[in-house]
């Protein structure tokens, strides 16, 4: 199989192309502004998702069979939500299948509990962004998969570990929010899940998200402690009390996609108490089990 990787230069994509390549697939990659270090060189496609005859050229160079999604521009309305539409107009003329990397950002949390038959209802000019990537992609190309995630942990790489990292050493100001929760998933899950997805004929929406709902400050306290560093010295806030808007409790219900997968998708706690005992057991001193 040939995949094309959009983003690959990011921190999903790189995870997408390590996955790839070790499966044996042929893997290309795209970049806006440098290439990553995940692929050789002549893998790697300057792309820019504003531009409709970019993404053609580089699909007629590639020739993939499948496309993975996994930019991110932010609230860019022309590259979050135009991009992936023009992306899939691209796929559908090529004949390839697509799967998009979509955000519990779609949905405002007034419902909590979110699965995959939840119509969004975005608060935020991201949210808008992404939800209107969404009913565009599928409108075009109706074999695309739409894969919506939540706050994405691994390898101590993720912005989230790092603003927890740089908030217990003091080295960053900020605090994390009690009252945001959300459904965090592991890198190499979500990866490995995507690119089940990629190879199979799953069309329409999919949520890939980990079991447990936890809190910003609870995920900062999980992340703290897998790492060896203080919880205690981990600021508080109520994201109702700042002036970063944005939903507040929004949960993916992944139990329709996880049957028709084969990866788990773990939850938090699982996968940072995991961790833990590996860098326990690896300790200088400890037995080894």
């Amino acid at each position: 199989m040939t995949l094309l990787i959009i983003g690959g230069s990011g921190f999903l994509g790189a995870e997408l192309i390590r996955q790839a390549n070790a499966a044996g697939h042929t893997t290309a990659a795209t970049y806006a502004t440098k290439p990553g270090t995940a692929a050789p060189p002549p893998a790697w496609h300057l792309l820019d998702l504003r531009d409709a005859d970019s993404i053609d050229a580089v699909l007629t160079r590639v020739r993939p069979d499948v496309i993975v999604n996994a930019s991110s521009g932010g609230a860019d309305w022309q590259v979050t939500a135009q991009g992936p539409i023009r992306l899939a107009i691209a796929a559908a003329k090529h004949g390839t299948r697509m799967v998009h990397v979509s955000s519990d950002a779609v949905f405002s949390g007034t419902r909590v509990h979110y699965d995959e038959s939840s119509s969004p209802d975005p608060t935020t000019p991201y949210g808008a962004a992404k939800a209107a990537a969404e009913t565009g992609i599928l409108a075009i190309h109706p074999q695309a998969a739409v894969v919506r995630t939540s706050l994405i942990i691994g390898h101590g790489c993720s912005t989230h570990e790092k603003l927890v990292h740089d908030l217990a050493t003091g080295t960053r100001d900020g605090a994390l929010f009690t009252d945001d929760i959300r459904c965090p998933v592991h890198v190499t899950d979500l990866a490995a899940a995507l690119l089940e997805l990629a190879a199979c004929q799953a069309a329409g929406i999919h949520h890939a998200a980990g079991p447990d709902a936890v809190s910003r400050h609870e995920l900062g306290t999980l992340i703290a402690q897998r790492d060896g560093l203080d919880p205690s010295r981990l600021p508080t806030a109520l994201r109702a009390d700042s002036p970063h808007p944005g939903p507040l409790d929004v949960r993916l219900d992944s139990r329709a996609t996880q049957r028709i997968l084969r990866t788990e998708l773990r939850g938090v706690r699982q996968f940072t108490d995991q961790l833990t005992g590996q860098a326990e057991r690896a300790a200088p001193g400890l037995p080894q089990v």
